[in-house]
């Protein structure tokens, strides 16, 4: 994953000395994370699980049928509120903070791990 990469390449300072490394990393994020509801989405429309009004629905839909565990789920809705922090620009969230999360992306590879067996 190219967000990995950034960890491996940078501290936290290079990223902030780096436009380029700022920028990958948010639109990173915002790439991951979308294509996160994307595929919970249409899991949920695939297999008839409900009818999500919001990105958040379609995680917690997954979870309520048994297919994601309830810690993981918790913080796949959190990362939807990112994105969407992200997106609208609600608030700044600042480099020092991102990079923290890098450490989100093994809930990344979790989720692929409870859901590959539907794809």
């Amino acid at each position: 994953m190219e967000l990995l990469r950034l960890r491996e390449r940078f501290e936290v300072d290079g990223i902030l000395a780096d436009k380029h490394a700022e920028w990958a990393l948010r639109y990173g994020y915002l790439e991951t994370i979308q294509v996160l509801i994307d595929i919970s989405c249409h899991l949920v429309s695939k297999y008839n699980l409900g009818n999500p009004a919001t990105y958040a629905d379609c995680i917690k839909l997954l979870a309520k049928h048994g297919y994601l565990d309830e810690g993981l789920t918790i913080k796949l809705i959190g990362m939807v509120g990112l994105r969407n922090i992200l997106i609208h620009q609600y608030q700044e969230v600042g480099v020092e903070r991102l990079y923290q999360l890098l450490s989100s992306t093994d809930d990344i590879r979790l989720f692929v791990q409870q859901i590959g067996g539907l794809l």
